[in-house]
């Protein structure tokens, strides 16, 4: 029987009435067969949702029945957590029935929410009403009818002895309703008067139930209207059935979507104060995003929006709520299973994979709207509506409602994955720090070439760099190790945006010693944890629609297939096996691009490393006057960089190409085969859609290539974080169980052995020697007193407070092994390398505790920071900056001093603290805080090497030898070895000699108010014409305007032939409406359409040929201005801008300029004239159709303008708050142990959680912003695209078939592309996709760092002589200098003159000019009056021809990485003997020990030289000024930092080896330069005395007799002065 037929033949449905006393007997199988039909009607199916829904709410009621919850418990743990539904239930305080009522609507949601919930329960009233209308009605028209029939004679009305009358089917199926809507309207009574959380339920129900009983009437009543021959099966009822509809719209769709939600908070103890809309905001109004107009229109009113005016988090998006979600399935620590953390992550993130998963399925069936649509529309014109079963403009609505769903699910899909992604980097942000506070830091560092004898002692861990760099060998800070912490994690990811100082030197030693590469890979572990939340992570996030390839591909793919076999029959494989075939060609392209990259990596590896070493040591480079040939060195660089790049340009348009043509290649195939080879007619229907769907397989093809490596990244990075949180080795006190021992208050060692790994086989350092920590026998400090721990470098004086910290692997060597730290009193720690954050000077030294001022001032008193203090502008609410940018060594060692001094810990270990202080420094803090009151009573271990100055107050020792064992322990008296005393009064002369320092060499380098030096600006508004400008100039060349007219000319004919090749298409088929197909020459039209093609695709070749060469040579033209004006500044400019902030310029900016950006503006450019062509090609066929055309336009052009005013804004925000999580990051992993050794981790945690909430807060509305302009973009579109084929085909424009698709096919594509037009408009204003989070307006940084100050160029008429210099006499006249043009004078009228060979000292108090006098000789300050260097005015000579020509040596000399020839010799201008002679006369040799393996030109130096004393880099520096042979030598005297038998040997090599030499030296210590011909006595920038040491001591009232009268051993000096025996010097 047919469906129809069903229900349409009366038989089944009748009812035989007998008269006879059996008709029981003959109702039964009647009635039975009745109902069999009933229970089937579509009518019954509410029925059926309501009798589910009452089954589902009495097995919830016995479910939370007490014998089943107390049946429960006994086979689950009680939960302790409050259920979500109690926090609403508590009884609000009110008095009187309309207090109560307020307070219980109050509970429910509000007024709003309860009127919605009121108004649908009247709804179910009013349907209720209603269909027990129609029942009355039914069965009044059941009984006339059967009276009807009755009175005819057919039938006799039965009468059964019980008086029971059977009801109709109607009557059935009527009254099976009415029960449904009074179970609804009880439902809807229970939603407005039971508890909210009841209510709840009942209303998911209700919303269910209704949902399902219109979907009932919209198929039986709303579908027939649709259909040209159906009609409403309940027609019948005529308006009660428009009514009962009408209302279950309402009540169904529209209340659900337009009312509130409730809040319901995650965490009831802790609900927000002010919800975020996202968790209150209506259905419609999430999934359309005007929740977000609000902030939208106030940030297109207002400059800037800031992060205040952002809406407050969602629950679900705070970390800490995000933490206690996802941790147990993470975190061993916290119960999580031992598995790969991908697991953990899917169940942590599980109902956001299924939801993302039906979305997908849902864009997949919304993709295919289109064609469909356009499919049928045509169909219906190309038969003039023949057979066609569904009404035009039904499908001409689904060419809009179609796209509009798929384009609803898919921002569905991408709002919860970017949700995802921001909550995963939450998660895994966090979960990686608080592990890596459990890890143990073990010191690794790269093989640096060094023999295996060497001794390398690398730093604390404290002092490990955030960027990864190595540490020094000098330091005697720990005796750890070279291993590797992550062992399963080798992968370097060379191509890391975060990798900014890391293995700076790695190319350069390879080149040089092949040997090195063995280790080269082995980064700082530190650098290494920082990598893994930032390059790893974005690798992770990138990843995250695997689903995408799993899922959505496999079904888009098939239902492609699906719909082309529907239209072209067994042709479409024909086209598939083409596009199969040519597939491996893009896969072959893609694979040489990934090999090119990887290549371009490398090179743009080499030019950032040579960038990087030029910008850390600029300030050397000006003084050399080495900018040209730096700047020429750089451009090498460039220029093989850029090579690479060329080739990575022309493989991306060779893929373009590919990807253009592909498709077009199978269209041509299935088309060639359905009409020569099946012999059907090409048709506009088949034409219109198949080409929308050839284009979405092309898509899914494009997603394979682009997304597998993605993914496999990914994978790589997911086993990194993965590795580093199973296989990282970690603190004793997280893997071994504590023994039950009572708490001690001793604090040592019984018979143990430290290593600085747990692993069998030891922990090597570079040097290659394993180091164990032993002690042997007891030893235990004394409590409340002093202890010294002294010792050679490398004997393990750090180790032993770190085997006390717990930091280093405890091993047994007997039963009675044993070491204790009572922690109960508190510990506090302050490490050699002093740790400070990035913080204000007090919040540093308070570190979390509570402010006591009187404490306060004397712990700044005590450590001497006072004077300090009084530099700084801002006092103590100056920021330090990132590591202490803003201090000096000397007084971050002070600060973390005053750190340890003011916590109330009773246990102080201090690791060298004296070791960056002069002597006069140290003096105080032994005098005034060691023996002070705020160390009375407290346990002190002091690691130093100033044995002779601490031991007055020490009370215990600890002498340490160089095997890592104890040679002497007791009092001072009691530890003393021959050695030991050979070694204090070694040091008492050295402090005795030191203590003659006349001036503190160290200066604040704050500004006023307390920030750091020139704050980066934040741009306000759309990117400046002078920027863009710059790109835009350097793309044309000597000619822009014949460039971009070529380009643009070329471009737009591109989009004219692909336009044509549409058009062509469906003038092909539409030959078939009017020949016939024997007549169609089908070769003709293939070879017009191939020939199209291939013109397209030529124009566009040479189009992109042209702009990439234009690209490349903006490139070339903007990073050579860059670098030039870098290196051209003034010293003012580099000492107010961080190094970082250059560095970033020149590095991360410019490599968006050569890829994003780049892109970005040809994208643009492409897509305007694509959309100017296109909609050409529909006001073409439709002139009509101009005025919408450039509405909807304009209106996409200006919603786009809206959307980015908000988006830039929450873009800085989002940029500025990112920084400060990785930067607390990084500041907490490089002081780890500072901060387990206070106990601190908890308050470290708490911290980065609130960091990482501030971030989450800008980049959730970030992605949330690209939401709401997708949509409403989209809605544009399709509006247009529907308004156009509602014209076509209901209005007089075309009547074929072929032309409206064409027109339809162009308004698609119109409208589809204003969103990309806008987002890729976008991104090239914050500098493209890539790299828009770390770099936003790159273009306009760039473009300030070129207009910088600079400093005078060279020019021909300021080249010296041939001959000059000949000497080095140097005479000033009227000298005056300042360091801004309208600064004060520094120096004031300064006049003299030094003889060639001139031996002059420069001394005076801190301030008094000494330095700005260098300065001014070299010209790096604005200066006034002559200097003439042999004769010649400097003022009139190149600048590097004077700075080439003059060497000087700072106080603390700048080196860089690479080898030590490199240093001497940086361009390879002499050979190894006379650079071996240079480091011979500097007394390089006569200072090295036998022990040491010696220094030698392929010796590798650190970066900054961070591996030598300071001393031998005094030496070096020594070393390279005579290499240079300058004429005159300028040199900054170190003071306390170097030895007595390294100052000997410079002082020698400087007084014998550069006899000839003019020499400047500006002393610290008057013993250097007392035997000077000349000593220069400078006082507030005046020159107070000059001449020979004699006539100036011989001067009662001069100042220098002042310096050596008042310094400790003035007998000394005089006797140098006048160069007799100190005898004879007394008797005069």
């Amino acid at each position: 029987m047919s469906f129809w037929s069903r229900y349409t033949d009366p038989s089944p449905w009748q009812v035989v009435l007998r008269s006879d006393a059996f008709q029981s007997l003959h109702w039964e199988p009647i009635i039975h067969g009745n109902l069999n039909v009933v229970w089937r009607d579509t009518l019954m199916i509410p029925a059926y949702f309501a009798a589910a829904s009452a089954i589902l709410l009495l097995l919830h009621l016995i479910t939370l029945s007490k014998p089943v919850r107390k049946l429960w418990l006994r086979f689950l743990p009680p939960r302790t957590e409050q259920e979500p539904g109690l926090f609403f239930d508590e009884p609000a305080i009110a008095d009187g029935f309309f207090s109560e009522a307020k307070a219980f609507i109050s509970r429910h949601g509000g007024w709003v929410i309860f009127a919605y919930k009121f108004a649908r329960f009247i709804g179910c009233l009013a349907f209720l009403g209603l269909s027990l209308a129609t029942f009355i009605l039914e069965e009044r028209e059941e009984r006339a009818t059967g009276a009807n029939k009755l009175s005819k004679g057919k039938h006799r009305r039965p009468h059964p002895s019980d008086g029971y009358i059977p009801f109709s089917r109607a009557e059935w199926l009527q009254f099976a309703l009415c029960m449904t809507a009074a179970y609804a309207s009880i439902l809807g009574l229970v939603s407005v008067t039971a508890k909210p959380r009841w209510s709840r339920v009942v209303s998911n129900h209700l919303a269910t139930l209704l949902f399902a009983v219109f979907a009932v009437f919209a198929y039986r009543d709303l579908w027939p209207l649709i259909t040209f021959h159906d009609r409403p099966k309940d027609f019948k009822e005529g308006g009660l059935l428009w009514a009962k509809v009408t209302i279950l719209f309402l009540s169904s769709i529209v209340f659900p979507l337009v009312s509130p939600r409730q809040y319901v908070p995650i965490d009831p103890a802790n609900p927000a104060n002010s919800p975020h809309p996202e968790q209150i905001s209506s259905w419609l109004s999430m999934i359309s995003y005007t929740w977000l107009d609000r902030i939208v229109l106030k940030a297109y009113r207002v400059s800037h929006l800031s992060h205040e005016e952002l809406p407050p988090l969602a629950d679900h998006d705070y970390s800490r709520n995000l933490k206690k979600k996802s941790f147990p399935h993470l975190d061993p620590f916290f119960g999580s299973r031992r598995r790969h953390i991908f697991f953990g992550l899917m169940k942590t993130f599980c109902v956001e994979y299924i939801v993302l998963s039906v979305m997908i399925v849902l864009q997949v069936l919304a993709k295919l709207a289109a064609p469909v649509g356009i499919n049928q529309l045509l169909l219906y014109v190309e038969t003039k509506g023949e057979d066609a079963v569904v009404r035009p403009w039904v499908w001409i609505s689904w060419l809009f409602l179609g796209p509009l769903m798929g384009s609803l699910a898919w921002q569905w899909y991408i709002y919860i994955a970017t949700r995802t992604l921001v909550h995963t980097e939450s998660i895994l942000t966090q979960l990686v720090f608080e592990h890596a506070l459990r890890i143990r830091m073990k010191a690794e560092l790269p093989d640096d070439g060094r023999k295996s004898g060497e001794s390398t002692v690398p730093s604390t861990p404290d002092s490990a760099s955030v960027a990864g760099s190595s540490t020094a060998a000098g330091d005697e800070s720990t005796d750890g190790s070279g291993d590797e912490t992550l062992h399963a994690s080798a992968e370097t990811i060379s191509t890391s945006s975060t990798k900014k100082g890391k293995q700076k030197s790695q190319d350069v030693k390879e080149e040089l010693d092949p040997s090195s590469k063995k280790h080269s890979s082995a980064d700082n572990l530190v650098g290494k944890i920082n990598n893994l939340v930032t390059t790893d992570l974005s690798n992770i996030t990138d990843g995250r629609d695997f689903l995408m390839i799993v899922l959505y591909m496999p079904l888009q793919v098939g239902m492609c297939i699906w719909f082309l076999y529907e239209i072209l029959g067994w042709s479409a494989f024909a086209g598939l096996a083409v596009m199969f075939v040519l597939f491996p060609l893009p896969g072959y392209i893609a694979q040489k691009i990934q090999k090119v990259q990887v290549e371009k990596m490398q090179k743009t590896d080499a030019r950032v490393q040579t960038v990087t070493e030029t910008m850390n040591v600029l300030r050397m480079i000006k003084l050399f006057g080495w900018e040209e040939k730096l700047d020429a060195r750089i451009g090498e660089r460039r220029e093989v960089e850029l090579v690479w790049t060329w080739k990575t340009k022309i493989l991306e348009l060779v893929n373009n190409n590919l990807n253009y043509v592909i498709p077009l290649f199978t269209m041509m195939a299935s088309y060639m085969t359905f009409t020569l080879v099946m012999g059907q007619n090409l048709t506009a229907s088949k034409v219109f859609s198949s080409m929308t769907v050839f284009d979405i397989l092309r898509d899914q093809l494009s997603m394979v290539f682009f997304s597998i490596p993605r993914f496999a990244q990914a994978k790589v990075s997911l086993d990194r974080v993965n590795n580093f949180l199973t296989d990282t080795e970690l603190l004793d006190a997280h893997t071994q169980q504590d023994d039950d021992q009572e708490e001690s208050d001793l604090i040592g060692f019984r018979d143990a052995v430290f290593a600085w790994s747990s692993e069998s086989n030891g922990s090597l350092t570079p040097s290659k020697r394993k180091f164990r920590l032993r002690i042997d026998g007891e030893m235990y400090f004394q409590h409340g007193r002093i202890n010294l721990v002294v010792g050679p470098t490398g004997s393990g004086k750090t180790s032993m407070l770190m085997a006390l910290l717990g930091e280093m692997h405890f091993t047994r060597s007997g039963p009675t092994s044993w070491f204790n730290l009572p922690r109960k009193g508190g510990v506090a720690y302050a490490a050699q390398e002093s740790w400070v954050q990035n913080e204000t000077i007090r919040a540093n030294i308070l570190f979390g505790a509570a402010y006591d001022e009187t404490r306060y001032k004397k712990v700044l008193y005590q450590c001497a920071l006072e004077r300090d203090l009084t530099l700084f502008e801002a006092g103590d609410q100056t920021e330090v900056g990132e590591k202490g940018l803003t201090l000096s060594g000397g007084q971050k060692a002070r600060i973390t001093l005053a750190r340890a001094i003011y916590s109330s810990a009773h246990t102080l270990l201090l690791d060298d603290v004296l070791a960056a202080l002069d002597v006069h420094t140290s003096k105080w803090i032994v005098e005034k805080c060691f023996a002070g009151d705020l160390v009375k009573d407290r346990t002190i271990v002091l690691v130093t090497h100033n044995v002779a100055m601490a031991s007055p107050v020490a009370h215990f020792i600890v002498s340490m030898g160089s095997n890592g064992q104890i040679v002497s322990h007791g009092s001072i008296s009691e530890a003393m070895t021959k050695e030991l005393a050979a070694e204090m009064v070694e040091e008492q002369e050295v402090l005795a000699k030191e203590a003659q320092v006349i001036d503190a060499p160290e200066e604040s380098k704050a500004k006023s108010g307390g920030k750091l030096v020139m704050s980066e600006e934040i741009a306000e508004g759309h990117v400046s014409w002078p920027a863009f400008k710059l790109y835009l100039t350097g793309l044309g060349g000597n000619y822009p305007m014949t460039f971009w007219v070529v380009f643009l000319v070329l471009m737009g004919l591109t989009d004219f032939a692909n336009t044509v090749q549409t058009w062509f298409l469906g003038y092909w088929a539409s030959q078939y409406e009017h020949h016939l197909p024997s007549e169609v020459d089908v070769k003709l039209y293939l070879s017009g359409y191939a020939l199209l093609m291939f013109s397209g695709c030529l124009m566009y070749s040479i189009g992109y040929y042209m702009y990439y060469r234009g690209s490349m040579r903006a490139s070339r033209t903007i990073h050579k201005k860059l670098i030039q004006s870098v290196l051209g500044t003034t010293l003012r400019w580099l000492d107010t801008t961080p190094t970082s902030r250059v560095i970033t310029r020149c590095t991360q900016d410019i490599r968006a300029i050569d890829g994003p950006f780049a892109q970005g503006i040809g994208w643009v450019v492409e897509l305007s004239l694509t959309m100017i062509v296109k909609l050409g090609a529909v006001v073409a066929m439709t002139p009509v159709f101009l005025g919408p055309g450039l509405f909807i336009g304009l209106l996409g052009g200006w919603i786009g303008r809206i959307y980015m005013k908000a988006q830039l804004s929450v873009k800085r925000e989002m940029s500025n708050a990112k920084a400060p999580v990785l930067g607390h990051f990084g500041a907490a992993i490089a002081g780890l142990t500072s901060i387990r050794a206070y106990g601190a981790e908890e308050a470290f945690k708490e911290e980065s959680l609130d960091r990482i909430d501030r971030y989450t807060k800008s980049a959730r509305m970030f992605y949330n912003l690209n939401r709401w302009v997708c949509v409403r973009i989209d809605i544009i579109g399709g509006a247009f695209s529907a308004g156009l084929a509602a014209y076509l085909v209901y209005g007089r424009g075309v009547n074929e078939a072929s032309n409206i698709g064409f027109s339809l096919n162009m308004a698609v594509g119109f409208s589809s592309m204003i969103l990309w037009w806008i987002r890729i408009l976008n991104e090239v204003e914050v500098n493209g996709k890539l790299l828009c989070r770390i770099t936003p307006f790159v273009l306009e940084r760039i473009d300030s760092y070129i207009k910088i100050e600079q400093e005078p160029k060279p020019t021909e008429g300021g080249q010296p002589p041939a001959y000059w210099p000949a000497s080095g006499d140097l005479r000033v006249e009227n000298l005056s200098a300042r360091y801004s043009l309208d600064g004060p004078k520094v120096l004031q009228d300064l006049s003299f003159h030094i003889k060639s060979g001139e031996r002059v000292g420069i001394v005076g108090r801190t301030g008094s000019g000494k330095s700005s006098l260098t300065l001014s000789l070299l010209r790096c300050i604005f200066t006034e009056g002559d200097v003439y260097y042999d004769g010649i005015p400097t003022s009139g000579i190149n600048l590097n021809a004077l700075r080439s020509n003059v060497t000087i040596i700072p106080q603390i000399p700048e080196l860089l990485s690479g080898t030590l020839r490199q240093n001497l010799d940086l361009f390879d201008e002499h050979d190894d003997a006379v650079l071996y002679d240079a480091l011979r006369a500097a007394g390089l040799f006569s200072v090295q020990d036998e022990s040491e393996a010696s220094l030698t030109l392929d010796s590798a130096i650190a970066s900054g030289g961070g591996n030598l004393s300071v001393g031998q880099r005094q030496i070096l520096a020594l070393a390279r000024a005579m290499v240079r042979g300058s004429k005159v030598l300028i040199l900054d005297e170190a003071t306390s930092a170097i030895d007595y038998k390294t100052d000997s040997a410079i002082q020698s090599s400087l007084r014998n080896e550069l006899k000839n030499v003019t020499q400047i030296i500006v002393a610290h210590r008057l013993q250097t330069i007392i035997d000077a011909d000349k000593i220069m006595v400078l006082d507030a920038g005046k020159l107070v005395e000059f001449g020979s040491p004699l006539e100036l001591l011989q001067n009662k009232q001069g100042m220098l007799r002042a310096y050596v009268d008042g310094s400790g051993d003035k007998e000394a000096l005089y006797a140098a002065a006048y160069g007799k025996p100190l005898e004879e010097v007394e008797k005069l």
